[in-house]
């Protein structure tokens, strides 16, 4: 700043003054923001402690292989559990009991309103150009056959493009479906449109590839949406090899024909329950950091790694923490969903009432990708809470598992996330789960003891610490 011609000294020194002063002001806040989050930081970091006396307990102490301990005696005694099903009723009891007994606070189930769509019995044989039985699974929500079938050619499409192509080819057809896996994300919008859109160019019947990256002649299940306003025809999934067979064969020009027989039926929709328990909050019971996974299954093995050990985890978060007489600031609440595999219509409910309390819920958190060997979190919420999160995160390094990604997800808690509370899913090693998602293959032969240690261990230490700091995630 330099002296204007006319402005006295005095004045200069004035405005000298004024002009630093404003410099001081305007940089105030950064400082108080930085001064804060140094504070925060120390807060987390003194939580160290704590956090390896859980991972202790959860990996090398008494609770060593609870939850995989737990997880094969609920599968073992109940099996798979479809929405709707006198197994999932089973399912419900069970665990409230089990939540009862391990002494958890506020065991409770709230009633919820699912579909119920039965399977029956299906069955489907290539007819030419060899005789072959063809492995499917009904899609949950399809329509059945005519009682002796539908009998017709095959016309193999690679993607929905193609179908509109050769439109005039398909009429009278059963489509099939042999579209490459990119992703699950992108390549499931075959099983959950390709019925309809087959039906547009009048197909009578769909047969999908199933959406996995790898097979050994195992069709994979799942949920499927007609569009309004167009008609109905049965669709079932079928195997990676037997889609590509069906492909090799058409362009040899070769006829397909198929005999494709479902007796899926769907009933009027039918009560259930989320289950519910806690430890309840010292100081702010009215907040919840949330725990869940979902108690559903498909109609397949046992529904073991979808989504069993998710919801088994979040039991035994609760566990070890009670084991360890720790009580946080806030309340934690295991939630296990009913009816998440067909749209997550249990969470929906529980979203719509409870969301009047929803500046309360301080994070949602859903483990629905498995529970193999653990590497982080994924994360949603704001930059300062973020920061907050990866700081949270480093008390994991005893287990390497200090990652914190981009973009939590689970069908469950995408609602609260959408209406901007921070949400949390656990990432796992992965690469297997589309191996054996929505198949028979789903059993605890997938999982592993050791691996549901670390994962127990991660979603506790992670609950307990942000419902125990001073402040709530910010939003």
């Amino acid at each position: 700043m330099t002296m204007k011609d006319g402005q006295t000294k005095k004045s200069y020194i004035f405005s000298l003054t004024l002009t630093i002063t404003f410099l001081h002001c305007s940089c105030l806040p950064h400082n108080t923001e930085a001064n804060t989050f140094s504070h925060k930081a120390e807060e987390i970091a003194s939580y160290a402690k704590v956090a390896q006396i859980i991972i202790d307990l959860a990996v090398h102490g008494k609770a060593q292989n609870r939850s995989y301990e737990r997880l094969a005696e609920f599968t073992d005694s109940i099996g798979n559990r479809i929405s709707g099903s006198k197994n999932l009723d089973l399912a419900i009891k069970y665990m409230y009991n089990a939540l009862r007994k391990d002494g958890l606070e506020n065991v409770h189930l709230e009633p919820v309103t699912i579909p119920h769509w039965v399977r029956g019995e299906e069955s489907a044989m290539m007819l030419s150009p060899q005789n072959r039985t063809l492995a499917i699974l009904g899609l949950g929500s399809s329509v059945a056959t005519p009682k002796e079938g539908i009998e017709a050619e095959v016309l193999v499409v690679e993607s929905f493009e193609e179908l509109k192509n050769r439109a005039v080819e398909a009429s009278g057809k059963i489509v099939v479906y042999n579209q490459p896996f990119v992703s699950y994300g992108k390549t499931v919008q075959y099983r959950e449109f390709g019925a309809s859109e087959a039906a547009k160019v009048g197909a009578v019947a769909t047969l999908i590839r199933s959406i996995t990256p790898f097979s050994i002649n195992s069709p994979h299940t799942g949920w499927q949406d007609y569009q309004d306003g167009v008609k109905k025809i049965p669709t079932a999934c079928i195997t990676v090899e037997d889609a590509v067979m069906m492909a090799r064969m058409a362009r040899r020009h070769q006829k397909i024909a198929v005999r494709l027989t479902m007796e899926a039926q769907t009933f009027p929709d039918v009560g259930s329950f989320n289950t519910v328990a806690e430890i309840v909050g010292s100081e702010h019971p009215e907040q919840v950091v949330l725990l869940s996974g979902h108690l559903d299954s498909w109609d397949v093995g046992q529904g073991a790694m979808d989504d069993a050990g998710g919801a088994l985890i979040s039991w035994e978060a609760l566990s070890l923490l009670k084991d360890l007489g720790l009580r946080p600031r806030r309340t934690l609440r295991t939630v296990m969903w009913s009816a998440e595999e067909q749209g997550g219509v249990g969470a929906q409910q529980y979203f719509q009432l409870h969301k009047e309390n929803i500046s309360n819920f301080d994070l949602v958190m859903e483990s629905d990708m498995g529970t193999f060997t653990p590497q982080g979190l994924q994360f949603t919420g704001s930059t300062q809470a973020r920061a907050i999160m990866a700081e949270v995160v480093k008390l994991l390094k005893p287990i390497n598992t200090t990652n914190l990604e981009e973009h939590a997800e689970g069908t469950d808690i995408q609602m609260w996330m959408d209406a901007g509370v921070p949400g949390a899913s656990l990432h796992v090693a992965d690469s297997r789960y589309f191996w054996f998602h929505h198949t028979d293959g789903d059993t605890m032969s997938v999982q592993n003891p050791l691996e549901m240690n670390l994962c127990s261990a991660l979603w506790a230490v992670v609950a307990y610490v942000v419902a125990d700091l001073e402040e709530m995630l910010p939003r």
